[in-house]
């Protein structure tokens, strides 16, 4: 093979992998994004990873408890202040595209595509990261998917925890 060969080979590899990090975003999970627009298909697959040894054993409770938690996370999102929200966005953009998945993680394998052990394994990796900004969105992802699992009532008898009578008596 002549050097020019080469070197024109190696050029155009790189501009159709270049092009093809950008084109493929979403394609390659058949995700329809106007029915994907609140990230629910990106949590489904970080609740189970979060929630180990909470949710219930049983399939449809499991799936049940999932749509609720998602829910959840959809409306403790709104509530949220306006910077946090967008910087939110921001991340959860950045993991369901294949270039930001690419630079948080190391990977562009998307996250629907991986075990729970590579899951693990990267959330680990940003909890204990020396990139501050590593370990806040991982904070920032654990504390919205727990929060919005235990705000539901029928959750706290995991934890032993009872409402305050003093809070029936005023209702």
């Amino acid at each position: 093979m002549e050097r020019r060969t080469f070197i024109t080979t190696a050029l155009a590899g790189t501009a159709c992998l270049a092009l093809g990090v950008n084109y493929c975003s979403t394609d390659y999970a058949n995700v329809n994004a106007r029915l994907d627009d609140k990230h629910r298909l990106l949590f489904s697959v970080l609740l189970p990873v979060f929630l180990d040894g909470a949710l219930p054993d049983v399939p449809v409770l499991k799936r049940d408890a999932e749509n609720r938690t998602l829910d959840a996370i959809e409306h403790t999102i709104s509530l949220l202040p306006e910077d946090s929200q967008l910087e939110l966005e921001q991340l959860l953009d950045l993991l369901e595209g294949r270039l930001g998945l690419l630079i948080l993680t190391g990977s562009m394998t998307p996250l629907m595509m991986r075990n729970s052990s590579e899951l693990i394994e990267m959330l680990e990796g940003w909890r204990t990261s020396y990139i501050e900004m590593m370990v806040t969105a991982y904070q920032g992802l654990r504390e919205l998917v727990m929060a919005s699992y235990y705000s539901e009532p029928e959750h706290w008898s995991r934890l032993h925890y009872a409402k305050p009578s003093f809070l029936e008596e005023n209702n």
